[in-house]
């Protein structure tokens, strides 16, 4: 039996484009709302998005942060995943809140560029499932080993929100800061073309290490610091 999606509140339309036409289970992704952001890398546009998913039985929602024209060039291109606990309580166990603030000063060094930030704690499982997860390396399990102990996939996470948002911005190209070759797939399936792929590494931890290496190994994050 399909869960009931949440019933969301109703939508006020302030000039921002909204779209709602459902397709393969997925609605098109709607614009919530806009507002500028001043931070320690410059003043960017901070705009919600969000989008039904039928198939989850649960509304999809990220974070576009955009500075300059996106047009002029393939701008740069960070797809960011949440991780409260580094980005919010400065955990050294792994490189999220580095990769964060490496891409944000890059695109504010240049005067443009995006950041796509979507809630998918811990590679997609969540929150709790992340400090159960961090309770098992504690034990000797390595980041997938745990995770797949938990019942999870090494990776739960799915880019294609970001897709959609690129597509709803109508950027065609970028220029992605990653390590994952993953959100390379993601991305080229989408239609996006990558016409670059900038390394993101942050100075390492010695907390961070296991970790590193674990991605570079296991799942093939192109590493150069490890």
């Amino acid at each position: 039996m399909k869960s009931k999606l949440p019933e969301r509140r109703k939508e006020r339309n302030y000039g921002l484009r909204i779209r709602t036409v459902q397709r393969s289970g997925l609605s098109s992704v709607a614009r919530v709302a806009s507002t500028r952001l001043p931070t320690l890398f410059g003043v960017f546009d901070l705009i919600g998005f969000e989008r039904a998913n039928v198939n989850k039985g649960e509304t999809e929602s990220a974070l576009l942060l955009m500075l300059g024209d996106l047009h002029n060039q393939a701008p740069l291109l960070r797809i960011h995943s949440q991780c409260l606990t580094g980005e919010v309580f400065g955990s050294l166990r792994c490189d999220y809140r580095g990769q964060l603030e490496l891409a944000m000063s890059a695109i504010g060094d240049e005067g443009s560029g995006l950041v796509i930030y979507e809630y998918q704690e811990d590679r997609g499982i969540g929150l709790m499932a992340k400090l159960e997860a961090y309770a098992l390396q504690d034990q000797g399990l390595d980041t997938i080993e745990a995770n797949e102990a938990l019942g999870f996939d090494a990776d739960y996470r799915d880019f294609s929100l970001a897709v959609a948002v690129l597509h709803e911005l109508k950027v065609r190209q970028v220029r992605l800061m990653t390590n994952n070759p993953q959100k390379v797939e993601a991305l080229i399936k989408g239609g996006i073309e990558v016409i670059e792929l900038i390394a993101c590494e942050a100075p390492p931890s010695p907390y961070a290490l296991s970790y590193l290496r674990t991605k570079k190994e296991k799942m093939g994050h192109s590493l150069t610091i490890m």
